[in-house]
């Protein structure tokens, strides 16, 4: 496969120095970074990690889409006795 890839032309030279010093290729040693790099582990945590201190600390309703339908249920039933329904 051949990609294209827009380098800074401060990170070509040092690239381009790079492969001059160790007379490898541009593409030897930008598979060699890429394959190392995507070795590693990712940076960032999963969702569950970066959530873990927060999750089951909420103190409020238990049941909120239940209240939610009751407190609606009462606002249709105040409007259509309004109307005299």
């Amino acid at each position: 496969m051949t990609t294209t890839v827009k380098l800074p032309d401060s990170l070509e030279a040092a690239l381009r120095q790079r492969c001059l010093q160790e007379g490898r290729s541009i593409s030897e040693i930008m598979r060699d970074a890429l394959s190392a790099y995507l070795a590693r582990e990712p940076e960032t945590d999963s969702a569950w990690a970066l959530g873990r201190s927060v999750f089951g600390r909420h103190a409020g309703q238990a049941e909120l889409a239940q209240a939610r339908k009751r407190a609606l249920a009462e606002v249709w039933d105040e409007r259509q006795a309004g109307r005299g329904a």
